[in-house]
């Protein structure tokens, strides 16, 4: 296993608390940042409890929340009951890409609330502007991942995955 250094680990606990104060679970966020510092971008549960200085158990749920938002798998280490957690390969882009499901679920959910609340009231007039908003994210949405795919093509002179 390479060498965790303490530069490495600050910059894990720095990361990890930018992740943390946007939103993020704290664990998921140490979880998160380990492994993007790491050169395999997979560690067991060991290896990060060892990276971390926290014990094996705390990393399930960090787990079960980032492979929910598309940020790590679990795969099984061949021939063992081992399991390691890996970085998606374009962790953020997949992450991002997922969002599509969820701003549709919101912009539907707000034009049930148009209609609870009424259209022409002031409720009705804010929660519009929030369907607006959720729709033109996810109009958006698309374009700029598609840039992104560009730029990446672009920079390392093969198509982005």
């Amino acid at each position: 296993m390479p060498k965790y250094t303490e530069p490495m680990a600050a910059f894990v606990e720095r990361f990890a608390a930018d992740l943390t104060e946007a939103g993020m679970q704290r664990m998921a966020s140490r979880v998160f940042a380990c492994l993007l510092v790491s050169d395999e971008a997979a560690l067991s549960s060991a290896e990060l409890a060892e990276r971390l200085r926290i014990s094996p158990a705390a990393i399930s749920g960090a787990v079960r929340y980032l492979a929910q938002v598309h940020l790590v798998t679990r795969e099984r280490e061949p021939g063992s009951r081992r399991e390691r957690y890996r970085l998606l390969p374009n962790a953020w882009h997949e992450s991002i890409a997922n969002r599509d499901a969820v701003l549709r679920r919101w912009g539907s959910t707000m034009r049930a609330g148009i209609d609870v609340v009424g259209p022409a009231s002031t409720a009705g007039r804010r929660v519009a502007e929030t369907e607006e908003f959720m729709e033109f994210l996810l109009s958006e949405l698309h374009g700029i991942l598609e840039r992104w795919r560009e730029h990446r093509a672009a920079v390392s002179g093969r198509p982005a995955t």
